[in-house]
């Protein structure tokens, strides 16, 4: 009976030593797949953050890159290779309007009323613009009566509608760098420039750009008899019918061509 009472008080003790032993092995395990996964996800965070980090890298080198291509292609290209093929414009036939304005010069920061709407004619400011680029935009465009005296001279002016598709407005910068930057050259003489609802309504109903000039005869350009405001109003920009329209319309043919 002693022995067996004896085994009784030792058999409970035997089995806390068990439950004691396996008890820290099992925190252990846990404690060890706790870290693993630990260090797996962070990894995985790595890993992502790697790849977002390179994407970016690429994204942030491809701009530069796309934009250099792209002028590189518009330098070298022919006008008639951008945009869309004549047919395909949606050009309103030519249209002439008795000129006006020839060499009548308005105080700067005037405004003048012109007859059409954008001008192709008219009074204008003293000086025309400064002819460093062909393209503007609507935060460095110079003033509309600024840009009329350059029509004045001789100059192809493309007025865009400001909120034209970007689509539209990049084939004109893209046109736009096809020409030098010689302005007395008269095959550069060529301005793209937006119109916008703050210079006045008359842009064309449903069209894009209007291709404007100022003619004159070419063996008497004071003859203000024979000037005229030309025009044509487009859908879409073609550089193939902005080449048409200029052929037609040469620089010689206005009131001052020998001016820059």
């Amino acid at each position: 009976m002693a022995k067996a009472k004896s085994e009784e008080k030792t058999a409970p003790k035997g089995g806390t030593s068990r439950r004691a032993t396996s008890s820290p092995q099992s925190r252990r395990d846990k404690l060890a797949s706790l870290e693993s996964a630990r260090k797996k996800e962070q990894r995985t965070r790595t890993i992502r953050l790697l790849v977002i980090c390179i994407v970016l890298a690429l994204a942030l080198l491809a701009y530069p890159v796309y934009l250099f291509v792209d002028d590189y292609r518009a330098r070298n290209a022919t006008i008639e290779d951008l945009g869309t093929n004549l047919a395909a414009a949606g050009c309103d036939p030519v249209a002439e309007n008795e000129a006006t304005g020839s060499q009548d010069h308005v105080q700067d920061g005037s405004k003048v009323p012109y007859a059409q709407t954008p001008p192709d004619s008219g009074s204008h400011y003293a000086s025309p613009a400064p002819f460093t680029k062909h393209f503007y935009a609507e935060a460095d465009r110079p003033a509309v009566e600024t840009l009329v005296h350059n029509l004045e001279h001789g100059y192809t002016v493309v007025w865009y509608r400001a909120d034209a598709p970007d689509e539209q407005i990049q084939n004109l910068e893209r046109i736009s760098k096809t020409f030098g930057s010689d302005d007395y050259n008269p095959a550069d003489k060529f301005i793209a420039a937006p119109w916008s609802e703050a210079d006045g309504d008359g842009f064309p109903a449903g069209k894009n750009v209007v291709i404007t000039r100022w003619t004159a005869d070419p063996n008497n350009p004071a003859d203000v008899t024979q000037q005229r405001g030309v025009r044509q109003a487009c859908i879409n920009v073609s550089g193939a019918a902005i080449k048409d329209f200029m052929a037609k319309y040469p620089t010689a043919n206005s009131p001052e061509p020998n001016g820059a």
